[in-house]
């Protein structure tokens, strides 16, 4: 993509993003205002920098209501997608992962539109989520759209496609670098990044982030205390962080696909099975509510931010701080698995949030005079827990720090990103990542270039026999020839033994039923010339395109040294082969690698 085109397209997607964002944040929002704030008085704590667009009404708390209410959102958000737009079902970010890897980075249009819809249904009514499913598809949707309108690539409508999932991100989480990141990162599950998504992403993240704040404010989404990292000994509680975290992750991806496949098992309108979802939401938060008698437990409902913004300040007790971690789990899996729409990095924050207050509190206890302030492990945790849920430890250690504010704990939460990411690489809460560019059907053919460019004509050359015919050679000779060899080109040479021409089955179909002209016609006389052939010193992926240009099944081979001397036929055969085996060797070096 030309320089000047990036930057205004990805401005272009920026914009859009950003205004989807705030368009998301307004629905969301006010449905919050009206189904749970008006009808059953509940109203979710957000993070300190949320801004507040409705006041709130004096409608008593009615906790019965609520999964009702789930249910309620369910219901509408089922109708709508599985009427208009099935494949915005689930959390979208994965979706735009998918049309990235396998659909050409094609989205169809109504997608974003849907999803927006049905995920401020599903969340202001209760279901459990987060916000990134939904403004990545109205970025990656914006991206697709606009790239199929302007006859782009399919290369370059992958590439605005993923800008514009990053710069959905960046923006409703104020997190454009993060988001940048994001958008590259999040295509595979090793430690990979898309390349020429960054800088295009990031210039859709700046402008998009720009944009949602002039309605929503700068600064960061959490506003925490003046958090350090003071001793080497504080990385023993980070790394027993590190493995509760990742092994959470693993618990929190079995437990969403399990249901998910409970749900598929179901035998009931697809439409329905989000009410289900959302009741069992609804009743998961009632019961903890009546539980725990604190009503912050219904954290497990909606976005739940508020949850990790008093972790943030040690509010909250080690038994509500396990109950919101493992009933967000719950929740969040009933509500998008059963078909429900939104996004899982929100759940996932906070999960990680408190689960990482839980371990910072209770390394408090044991070492004191090492853990002084627990709630450095919130933000830690966040990081770390999504770094192994979603194998993108870099994007998440940046898209914390920017929502925080806090880069004072770089040190402690890269160290526990890594290790989360090296425990958690055997799942995946995003099914559509494949594990590198060269398993990317985006990038197959790119690939097959690639792998061929290391390799010369020569490397093909076997021990098969090579056949010529004299250019003397009556007809007879040449079928003859052609009958009792599997050969399917053959040179013709002169007596000095150098190639005047080629020989194929179509040179003499015309002359077969020609009794007459067996005793007239010589190899000579029918050769096809020029001759197009192979060098020793070729690379593999000039062969090929040899090939397709001529439509050949197989093409003689000379050396540098002496162009006219045929040395060898290879066939289209051969070449793929010697894609395949060498490919194979490298997909075992990785895999050793990895190992």
């Amino acid at each position: 993509m030309l320089v000047g085109r990036a930057l205004v397209l990805s401005s272009l997607v920026g914009v859009v993003a950003g205004a989807g964002a705030i368009a998301f944040q307004v629905l969301t929002q006010f449905a919050q205002h009206e189904l749970l704030d008006r009808l059953a008085g509940y109203r979710p704590e957000g993070p300190t920098g949320d801004y507040v667009l409705f006041a709130p009404t004096d409608t008593p708390f009615r906790p019965l209501l609520l999964p009702l209410l789930a249910a309620l959102g369910g219901l509408l958000a089922g109708l709508l997608i599985y009427r208009f737009a099935p494949e915005a079902a689930g959390h979208g970010t994965d979706a735009a992962v998918e049309a990235f890897h396998r659909n050409n980075g094609r989205i169809r249009g109504r997608v974003p539109i849907v999803k927006t819809i049905a995920s401020a249904l599903t969340l202001g009514s209760g279901g459990s989520g987060g916000r990134e499913g939904p403004i990545a598809q109205i970025g990656a949707g914006f991206g697709s759209f606009l790239a199929t309108q302007l006859g782009f690539s399919d290369r370059d409508r992958r590439v605005l496609l993923a800008a514009g999932v990053g710069a959905g991100v960046g923006s409703i989480f104020r997190a454009p670098l993060a988001g940048a990141l994001f958008a590259a990162e999040i295509l595979y599950s090793d430690p990979e990044f898309e390349s020429e998504v960054v800088i295009p992403a990031a210039i859709a993240c700046i402008v998009a982030y720009r944009v949602f704040s002039l309605k929503f404010g700068f600064g960061a989404l959490f506003s925490t205390p003046r958090f350090d990292f003071h001793s080497p000994a504080e990385l023993i509680p980070y790394t027993v962080l590190a493995v509760v975290v990742a092994l959470a992750a693993g618990l929190f991806v079995t437990v969403f696909y399990r249901t998910h496949e409970v749900f598929d098992r179901l035998r009931t309108p697809k439409w329905f099975k989000p009410m289900i979802g959302g009741f069992g939401t609804g009743l998961v938060g009632l019961a903890l509510l009546l539980t725990l008698r604190d009503e912050r437990a219904l954290a497990v409902l909606a976005f739940g931010y508020g949850a990790i913004q008093d972790a943030l300040v040690g509010s909250l007790s080690i038994p509500l701080l396990l109950a919101i971690a493992f009933g967000k789990m719950l929740t969040t899996s009933l509500s998008i698995s059963s078909g429900g729409s939104a996004g899982v990095f929100g759940p996932s924050m906070v999960i990680g949030g408190c689960l990482g207050g839980v371990v910072g509190l209770l390394a408090q206890r044991v070492m004191p005079e090492v853990v002084t302030q627990p709630g450095a492990f919130v933000i830690v945790g966040m990081a770390g827990f999504f770094a192994a849920a979603a194998n993108t430890p870099i994007s998440t250690l940046v898209m914390v720090s920017e929502m925080t504010g806090n880069y004072r704990l770089l040190l402690p939460a890269l160290w526990v990103c890594a290790l989360a990411y090296l425990i958690g690489r055997r799942w995946t809460i995003y099914r559509s990542q494949v594990r590198s560019r060269l398993e990317s059907p985006a990038h197959r053919e790119r690939y097959f270039v690639d792998v061929l460019g290391d390799l010369k004509v020569g490397s093909l050359l076997g021990e098969r026999p090579l056949h010529t015919i004299p250019q003397t050679a009556p007809l007879s000779e040449v079928i003859q020839a052609f009958a009792t060899s599997s050969q399917q080109q053959f040179p013709v040479i002169d007596d000095r033994g150098e190639m005047t021409g080629i020989l194929s089955v179509n040179d003499i179909r015309q002359l077969l039923d020609q009794d007459h002209a067996s005793g007239l016609v010589i190899a000579h006389d029918i050769a096809t010339r020029p001759v197009v052939t192979l060098s020793t010193a070729d690379e593999l992926n000039t062969a090929l395109m040899r090939f397709v240009a001529r439509d050949v099944e197989e093409l003689p081979v000379v050396t540098p040294e002496d162009p006219k001397r045929v040395v060898a036929m290879v066939s289209r055969r051969d070449l793929i082969a010697e894609y395949n085996r060498r490919r194979l060797e490298r997909m075992k070096l990785a895999e050793q690698a990895n190992a």
